[in-house]
């Protein structure tokens, strides 16, 4: 009986709609969230005007192909127009919960609507998670969402969270080991990191650790680390992707046949070139509307990413469109240890150094870690590099939040003109 009341719970009718259902379903939400924004969210309201569109012009989802998107790069000078939250409040201020940031600066506001939690709730019930976890919390608590989105799901449904948080590797397995910790959640790397960690000190992952689930995400390339996991240590493992202004857009339940996306929000796949939505199996630019939130009721987040998308039915019952994994970014912007590094970011780090004539950013992963190569050309070759690298790596981690491996100072004319900012040279 107690099972029965658990899968009604985070396996819902919602799940398993038929495809006429969805379609009306998805229709009525768009035309509510569409009228609430433009009722309560002064620049939303300002982007249908500006093209001419009022709410009840939004019928159907594909009437959402009239509103412009709303890009990341959008949302930031959206907040430097009007501080600190730019125009997209759906509530009073005085009504926020949490307040995050991202880089930018982008102030991110967590939901107060329980729907939104439900939505992380049903994800990780999808990915294996279960009341009654004790669950190690290996995603940050500083100034970011993840975590605290992450322990606000899990302890609502009745698992038990450690909030270990990122780095100390040792210190992640001996609370592994002396908890007994049934599930994991955090970057991919970062697991494979704590595993072999494990092992360098003697132990057996599968014979001395308690692990059951896990949900290692967050980075390209995870489906080979994931596969490990499972085969290896046997630790049942799966994929969400999660963004911080809109909380969860897919998530993998144990069948793996790609990101199911929740009812509480609605997916365009959009041709960047065209605008247009494109149907299942083409690329394109996964642009998102949340249906479940008041409090921040962005109406077509362009995320950036690329991604396509298929109907065709899951074996686990579930009826909802599926995302395949991310396959890159549109523009110039890069995913490296589950962050964006954005060009304008890296800009910033160098203007404040007028001793760096060139540079570019070259990101790699050799074996299972993303690490950061930092090329610059100097204007003037009789400095301190020492004193320069220090100062270089220091701002570049409190400007981007990562951490740059190595500085390489590279002879003048290294770096073509016109070379991209960003590199990406990963094979996945």
């Amino acid at each position: 009986m107690a099972r029965q009341k658990e899968e009604s719970e985070y396996y819902d009718e919602l799940e398993v709609m038929s495809r006429q259902e969805r379609e009306e379903y998805y229709n009525r939400k768009l035309q509510e969230q569409v009228k609430y924004a433009y009722d309560h969210a002064r620049d939303m309201r300002a982007k249908l005007d500006s093209v001419g569109i009022r709410p009840s012009d939004i019928r159907t989802g594909k009437d959402m192909e009239k509103i412009p998107i709303t890009p990341k790069d959008q949302l930031i000078s959206l907040r430097q127009a009007n501080p600190p939250f730019g125009g997209l409040l759906g509530v009073p201020p005085e009504k926020l919960g949490i307040i995050f940031m991202s880089p930018g600066p982008i102030y991110d506001v967590q939901s107060l609507d329980d729907s939104f939690n439900r939505r992380f709730q049903r994800s990780f019930y999808a990915t294996g998670f279960r009341p009654g976890d004790l669950v190690v919390n290996c995603l940050s608590y500083h100034m970011v969402p993840s975590g605290h989105w992450v322990e606000q799901a899990l302890t609502s449904f009745g698992a038990t969270v450690i909030p270990m948080g990122v780095g100390n590797t040792e210190l992640q397995v001996q609370v592994l080991q002396d908890m007994q910790a049934t599930g994991w959640i955090g970057f991919c790397s970062f697991l494979m990191i704590i595993l072999n960690k494990a092992e360098e000190l003697g132990y057996d992952v599968r014979r001395d650790f308690s692990l059951r689930v896990a949900c290692p995400h967050g980075e390209m390339g995870g489906a080979q680390m994931r596969e490990i996991y499972e085969e290896k240590y046997g630790i049942i493992s799966t994929d969400i992707y999660p963004t911080a202004d809109v909380g969860v857009v897919g998530y993998e339940c144990q069948k793996k046949g790609g990101l199911h996306i929740p009812e509480e929000i609605f997916v365009e796949i959009i041709n960047p070139e065209t605008g247009k939505q494109v149907g299942p199996g083409e690329v394109g630019e996964v642009v998102v509307t949340p249906l479940d939130t008041t409090t921040y009721p962005l109406i077509r987040f362009g995320t950036g990413d690329l991604s396509s998308y298929t109907d065709e039915p899951c074996p686990c019952g579930r009826t909802s469109l599926k995302l395949s994994r991310v396959l890159g970014r549109v523009g110039d912007a890069v995913r490296a240890r589950g962050m964006f590094i954005h060009p304008r970011q890296t800009g910033e780090v160098v203007a404040k150094f007028s001793e760096i004539d060139r540079y570019q950013v070259v990101v790699t992963r050799p074996q299972f870690k993303d690490e950061l190569a930092l090329k610059i050309e100097l204007t003037d070759e009789a400095i301190d590099k020492q004193k320069l690298t220090a100062e270089v790596k220091k701002t570049f981690q409190d400007i981007c939040r990562l951490n740059v491996d190595q500085v390489d100072f590279v002879p003048k004319g290294t770096i073509p003109d016109g070379a991209k900012v960003i590199v990406d040279e990963r094979t996945y």
